[in-house]
């Protein structure tokens, strides 16, 4: 379906060649900072609450930097979406605010993982997982500060990489409580890509990606509390 020619083709703009970056109609806009920006509050109790179960401090570092990894995603995301809607005008500014909502989903995928690895028992070569994500993090970052926008297909699949690579660590873990809503969590990213990459294809696009996120970010973050801060589990 050509939703172009359809009655929903005023909500979205011409899709663009893959070297170029789309540019969202105002109603696009809107829907992609509100779908970030309604979970900015709920990422910082979340944290808070993880904080405040803990019992120790392997599980108040984990619950620190899992809740600023989620609430800094939210943010960065709709501080950007915000510069790009508002003041597009200013080219450079919008660039340095897209760079940090692209270095955050490296952060936030870090943090994602860092409470199972830190918290469940690890073997002597998987624990290594608890730092090398954390600088596959910080690989991300600078490639995306010397590369941003340059080859999209690179970032999006070292992305997925870095989502994919920690996950067989966490397969392979003698307590496999929790692992099912982790799949179900990882279900939603994925099928979320398809819309990630579908602006100018699907009328608010990138809002629903957003949608996608939030629902991944959701069911890991009640099994990071239910399976590891919640007593009795």
């Amino acid at each position: 379906m050509d939703f172009k020619k359809s009655r929903y083709g005023r909500f979205m703009n011409g899709r663009v060649p893959s070297s170029k970056r789309y540019r969202p109609t105002d109603y696009e806009h809107a829907a992609n900072c509100a779908t970030h920006g309604l979970w900015i509050i709920p990422s910082l109790v979340g944290g808070s609450v993880l904080y405040f179960l803990s019992v120790d401090q392997w599980q108040a570092a984990a619950a620190w930097l899992y809740g600023a990894g989620l609430s800094g995603l939210f943010i960065s995301s709709t501080l950007f979406h915000t510069v790009a809607w508002k003041i597009r005008h200013l080219r450079i500014v919008e660039q340095r605010f897209h760079m940090c909502d692209r270095m955050a989903i490296y952060f936030f995928i870090a943090a994602s993982y860092t409470p199972w690895l830190m918290l469940r028992e690890l073997g002597p070569w998987s624990c290594h997982m608890r730092w090398i994500i954390w600088i596959m993090a910080v690989i991300g970052s600078t490639y995306v500060f010397y590369f941003h926008e340059r080859y999209k297909l690179v970032e999006l699949l070292g992305y997925v990489a870095m989502g994919a690579g920690p996950a067989l660590v966490i397969l392979s873990m003698a307590d496999t409580a929790g692992l099912c809503e982790l799949a179900v969590g990882g279900i939603f990213y994925v099928v979320g890509v398809a819309f990630f990459k579908s602006d100018g294809v699907v009328p608010f696009a990138h809002a629903i990606w957003h949608l996608f996120v939030a629902m991944g970010a959701a069911t890991h973050y009640y099994a990071i509390w239910r399976h590891l801060y919640t007593p009795g589990h």
